[in-house]
């Protein structure tokens, strides 16, 4: 029996180099040239794998939703709607706000739609408890689902431009002022 050539990378080391890229650049403006540049690996290396750039890409994402992206399902398991969001809404901001700024689910690379809308339904869900439970009466749990993920997908493209952490924060609270019940100023 042939035995083949040790692998000489670390995979986990590519696809962490690979998310901060495509998440700092998008998918259009990373290539598998720019990936083996920052990671020392070659071409030929990446490809076998990895399989192509989408795989890889798909990879990175789901690194990047268990990791710096993570702060929605631990969200979920809050006791209260109102809870849950400024977990959210918190969270984006604390995310977004690292290194690279920004959020690599906010971009049109492949299959981030369907993730973004899997999301809004998971929260649309969880806010349909809440209505069950008398927490939110009279909403359109999708609408408002819908109105948190632009509001922390708003918060995203704001650290892109340029706002720190503390005015990414600021912009959580002034969403959060809408929400349904709560006391305006």
């Amino acid at each position: 029996m042939a035995v083949g050539r040790p692998r000489e990378f670390d995979p986990d080391q590519v696809e962490d180099a690979a998310m901060k890229l495509f998440w700092a650049h998008g998918f259009d403006g990373v290539s598998i040239s720019d990936v083996a540049a920052a990671t020392g690996v070659n071409r030929r290396g990446i490809y076998a794998e990895f399989g192509s750039k989408e795989k890889l890409y798909e990879r990175a994402v789901q690194r990047y939703l268990a990791g710096p992206g993570a702060y929605l399902v631990p969200a979920l398991t809050l006791p209260t709607a109102r809870e849950v969001v400024e977990a959210m809404v918190h969270g984006a901001a604390d995310a977004v706000s690292s290194d690279p700024h920004g959020c690599l689910t906010v971009d049109d690379g492949p299959g981030l739609a369907e993730i973004r809308e899997a999301a809004v339904h998971r929260l649309a869900e969880r806010f349909d408890a809440a209505v069950a439970d008398g927490e939110l009466p009279g909403v359109d749990t999708l609408v408002l689902a819908r109105w948190i993920a632009a509001v922390c997908q708003g918060i995203a493209v704001q650290a892109r431009s340029g706002a720190d952490r503390a005015e990414l924060h600021g912009v959580a609270d002034a969403a959060l002022a809408g929400w349904p019940g709560a006391s305006r100023v």
